[in-house]
This record gives structure tokens, sequence and C-alpha cells, in this order.
């Protein structure tokens, strides 16, 4: 019986670490399904989606993982799923949007934009943040990048208004487009 688990890892930036979990994911028999890796400031880290079958799949991965953290010095967890996931679509009728939020970099803006999203019941798929200084003077600039589906019923005006209510509270820009 397929089984589905969950793998994520953390370490120094360097290179061979997707090698490194790639051989760990084919040495317990596993298939890896997805995937989601990046470099956070000198950090490489990586969100796995991942297949296996037979006896003892989720003790070979278990001490594979606690082998992988102590020879290669990375932060490694996995936890298996409950069952498949369900396939993109098919959680629940919705509109996908993408939002941008850019502005002064100050404390805020992830936390009353998430919120606001939350309070709607809107699923935030993906997020890309980033702080820049800006060419010549220098002052940090924050880019928001926001990919999320909002339930159907969802009210684009209100959710349009609170948003801009955010963006003049923050001194931000902020702007939202359906993606088809």
């Amino acid at each position: 019986m397929k089984r589905w688990f969950a793998l994520s890892a953390i370490g120094g930036d360097r290179p061979g670490i997707v090698a490194d979990l790639a051989e760990l994911i084919y040495e317990c028999d596993c298939n890896l399904e997805d995937s989601s890796m990046t470099i956070l400031g000198s950090e490489f880290a990586v969100l796995l989606l991942l297949t296996g079958e037979g006896e003892g799949v989720e003790e070979r991965l278990s001490v594979a993982c606690k082998r992988l953290e102590w020879e290669k010095r990375l932060t490694v967890f996995f936890r298996p799923l409950q069952g498949a996931p369900i396939p993109y679509g098919a959680r629940h009728h919705a509109t996908r949007y993408q939002l941008q939020a850019t502005g002064i970099d100050k404390a805020g803006i992830v936390a009353k934009v998430a919120r606001c999203l939350a309070d709607r019941n809107i699923n935030i798929d993906e997020m890309r943040t980033q702080s820049r200084p800006e060419p010549g003077a220098g002052t940090p600039i924050y880019t928001m990048l926001i990919h999320m589906d909002a339930p159907e019923g969802t009210d684009e005006a209100t959710l349009r208004r609170d948003l801009e209510g955010i963006a003049s509270t923050l001194n931000i820009e902020i702007t939202l487009h359906p993606v088809a």
C-alpha cells in the first residue's frame, strides 16, 4: 500500500543538499512526488512530498533522516500523512488571486495582510517576501508576493477595500489580480 510522507530540511546552503536528499529518498525505496526549495539568507530550506511502499518504510526514513542530520549537518523532519493529498482544485471551488505588496520595510506588513486573508478563509498557497535596499538611497524596500485561493462567495469589493485600508495604514501599495 502506498504511504505518503512530508519531509522538510534546513541547513547551511552548499552544493549537494538536493543530491543528499534525493539519494535518501531513493535508498529508502521512496518516490519524490512534489517539492519546494529555496535559499533564505544563507540557509537552504526544502519541503518534500514523497511516497513509499512496503514493510518498514517509515522506519527506514526515520533512520536515514537521523543519519543525514548527523553526517550532513542538516535539520530534517518527516512525518507520515493520513492519506493521499487532495489535488489542487479539488479542495474547494475557489478563485485564484495574486497579491503584491510593496513599500518601505516596516513591521506588520505580513501579519496584517495574512490576518485579513485568514479572516476571510482565503488560503495562501505560496508567499515570497524580500527586503532589499533601494538603489541610491539605500532605504529598505519590502516586497511580498502571494498566490492564494479565495473561497466561492468571497466579496472581492470588500476584500479590496480592506486591503486598501491596510495599505493606507502602513503607507504601502497593495495590488490584487485574479489569476486564470
